[in-house]
């Protein structure tokens, strides 16, 4: 091709509003980090490589539930550079073992701009005034790399050691730290926070010789450089086993000191993983698209993190030290994760959900129940129901479970639906949770979360031939029957007699303190993701159901004062900010008007994800928020908790090429499709007529393409009977 064609073909492209792939490999510059970091995003803002035990940042002071991450774009102070972070969570955490650069030995803080950082996966920098020190970091999964630059007019260059402040939301209980050698230093922080008993061992190895001076006993000291005019660069290596495990790590990850070639690693790591979906956008915001895409599939691999080290060993749920054969993980915010976030990671990291599966199980064997919220080795109890059945049983039924695991899968299933805690005790009596014998509240979102939980272990026992225990949790898997009013359509709370929760109010909603977690009725008549054709039998008939889910998107009204902030991201009252919500889209899809859906899909990825710091509609939420629009973007969606049934939706994107493993890909082909072009008018899948509004994971897994013919009007695709999920 000649220069002049070359040209008129880029000008036909553009014109078409196409954009190209990444021709040259790099992923990483369609990334905005800054995205969330501002508003109710509570993401992470700093260096780390793809699932990595590391997130080393900027931590600031803790000034609300905002900083959850340790970070918010309002602010313009530092505490900080620590080495772990969270990302998008609601409750706050970590900041462990922090270097400051101080121009005194009391000084505690610094101030910075926003305008003198640079952020990109892998990397950090800031330019910092007081002291005059250019501050550069970057990662691998375990170790920290940082580069401290001090301005010719500093005499003398310092560093602040800093093992007392966390993000302010934990305390310590007990922390050390020695020099043992002019350049290295190693010690503990253990801390009660979030994580109630969380352990970290560290080591620290400085490029030049330094001079260690406590001067808060053993929490904070002062690290004075012997060569202030040479960039100072240091390595800090983590462990939740021991101080000798760290420096395994650290020899393992990072032995020498090319922070340039550690930044080149950390970019690969993550274009590696980025590269997984290919993307072709279109419209008048197609380079924000784009942006979002990519920034989403970044935010969706913060986590979960490495939570072993390079020999294998770990600190497990009973506090003990493990060794295991398998990649051990943590900060596993499974409520909010099982809807989104881990069917995505089936479809793209095949590679690592047999690690995933052997986690779950380890964690049952060493506390005696399935993970709820696990954070550095500790059962928070975060959030309602059972979450880890749903993804558990998802990798039983997609195939990543074989052999006995799967006998073992079963029994942790089991096993934790069959306790006498958080409300079981109650369900097993009742048949449902009642409000009046659960002093917790949240009594209805806890019976609705343990319903799809139930039906979870139900196909599992199916497939395995269980008989009387499908029945069972298949029976349990229908107590939202109980709490649905047929008077006016909505669930509600049940006394032990019998009696609805009166007053009732459907728009109201109290934080902790009624009968749902950070909603209302309004959005948790809805949850019932296992069972939409059993929810819209209870209407009477599905010209009622669609009625009442219609009014969802109009309906006003006041939440009250006591409401989350949670409940963000609202079309009518259908709140995008909170996972509740996540698949009530794709229930028009059920009954045969995805046309409804599609509308509001494309609404909702243009009005509650922007390409700015205050880019999403409520917490990042560990990788759920992102995970939601990476699905939604490419068409599909999984809206049963386990199984694999992901329904068609309405692309953003004209294509998005899926690399699903053993050589093989899937491709998303909206043809025609564009700002206008919202409905699906007919489907080809590898090249033959597809008239069903679903497709299933074991078709996604074999590769192929999936071609939908857009239009700008409703068509009668997915609407039969037949081709409804």
């Amino acid at each position: 091709m000649n220069l002049r064609k070359f040209i008129l073909f880029m000008c036909m492209l553009l014109a078409a509003g196409a954009t190209l792939y990444a021709a040259d490999g790099d992923y990483t510059r369609f990334v905005n980090p800054r995205i969330g970091t501002g508003g109710h995003g509570h993401v992470f803002l700093g260096a780390n490589v793809p699932f990595g035990y590391v997130q080393l940042g900027p931590t600031q002071p803790t000034r609300g539930w905002d900083w959850c991450s340790g970070y918010h774009h309002s602010d313009s102070v530092i505490i900080g550079f620590g080495h772990q972070h969270l990302s998008g969570t609601g409750i706050g955490d970590l900041g462990d073992v922090a270097l400051l650069p101080v121009a005194t030995k009391e000084q505690r803080q610094t101030i910075f701009s926003h305008a003198s950082e640079s952020v990109r996966p892998g990397y950090y920098a800031v330019k910092l005034g007081e002291p005059n020190v250019f501050v550069e970091l970057t990662a691998t999964k375990r170790v920290g790399m940082h580069r401290y630059t001090f301005g010719a007019d500093q005499t003398e260059a310092m560093l602040m050691l800093d093992l007392r402040q966390g993000i302010g939301w934990d305390h310590i209980s007990q922390c050390q730290m020695t020099q043992e050698s002019g350049t290295i230093v190693s010690g503990y922080r253990h801390s009660v926070g979030w994580a109630k008993r969380q352990k970290d061992f560290f080591v620290a190895e400085f490029s030049q010789p330094v001079k260690m001076e406590k001067v808060d006993n053993d929490t904070t000291a002062v690290l004075t450089l012997s060569r202030p005019n040479e960039p100072l660069l240091v390595k800090v290596a983590l462990s939740a086993v021991s101080v000798a495990n760290a420096k395994l790590n650290l020899q393992a990850e990072l032995p020498g000191w090319d922070f340039a070639a550690t930044v080149a690693n950390a970019r690969k790591a993550w274009n590696d993983e980025l590269s997984k979906i290919q993307i072709k956008t279109m419209g008048k915001k197609a380079d924000d698209v784009r942006t979002i895409f990519y920034t989403a599939m970044y935010h969706s691999m913060t986590a979960p993190s490495v939570f072993n080290d390079v020999n294998g060993e770990y600190r497990g749920a009973d506090g003990q030290v493990h060794k295991g054969d398998f990649t051990n993980y943590t900060t596993l915010s499974l409520w909010d994760t099982y809807r989104s976030a881990h069917p995505l990671q089936t479809i793209i990291h095949p590679e690592k959900q047999t690690d995933v599966a052997q986690t779950l199980l380890h964690i049952f064997k060493e506390q005696g129940k399935l993970p709820v919220w696990h954070l550095m080795g500790n059962e928070t109890d975060c959030m309602v129901g059972n979450p880890a059945i749903p993804v558990l049983a998802d990798l039983v039924l997609k195939g990543y479970i074989t052999g006995a695991d799967r006998e073992a899968a079963f029994e942790a299933m089991k096993t934790s639906a069959m306790l006498d805690e958080r409300g079981m005790k109650e369900l097993k009596e009742y048949g449902y949770i009642p409000f009046d014998k659960d002093q917790t509240n949240e009594t209805v979102a806890k019976g609705l979360e343990y319903a799809l939980a139930d039906w979870c272990v139900a196909q599992v026992a199916k497939l395995l031939g269980k008989k009387a225990d499908y029945k069972y949790f298949l029976q349990r898997s229908k107590l939202y029957q109980k709490y649905f009013d047929p008077a006016d359509g909505f669930i509600k709370g049940l006394s032990s007699t019998g009696e609805r929760r009166t007053p009732f109010n459907p728009f109201r909603s109290a934080h902790r303190a009624d009968d749902f977690t950070e909603g209302n009725s309004w959005q948790y008549t809805w949850l019932v993701p296992h069972d939409v054709h059993g929810l819209a039998k209870m209407y009477g008939s599905e010209a009622r159901f669609v009625e009442k889910l219609d009014s969802l998107f109009i309906v006003e009204g006041d939440l009250g004062e006591e409401a989350s902030p949670d409940i963000s991201g609202l079309i009518g009252q259908y709140a995008h900010g909170n996972e509740p919500s996540h698949h009530i889209l794709y229930m028009y899809n059920y009954v045969g008007q995805p046309w409804k859906g599609a509308k509001l899909m494309r609404r909702t990825m243009e009005e509650m994800y922007f390409n700015d710091y205050d880019g999403l509609s409520g917490n990042e939420d560990v990788g759920q928020m992102s995970a939601w629009y990476i699905l939604s973007a490419m068409g599909l969606y999984q809206v049963e908790p386990a199984g694999g049934k992901f329904c068609i939706g309405s692309p953003a994107v004209s294509e998005a090429t899926i690399n699903v493993g053993n050589g093989k890909t899937f491709t998303v082909k909206a043809t025609d499709n564009s700002d206008e072009n919202i409905y699906v008018q007919r489907a080809l899948f590898n090249g033959k007529p597809y008239t069903k509004s679903y497709i299933m994971f074991t078709d996604l897994k074999k590769g192929g393409t999936l071609e939908l013919v857009m239009g700008p009007e409703p068509s009668n695709f997915g609407t039969k009977k037949k081709d409804r999920p």
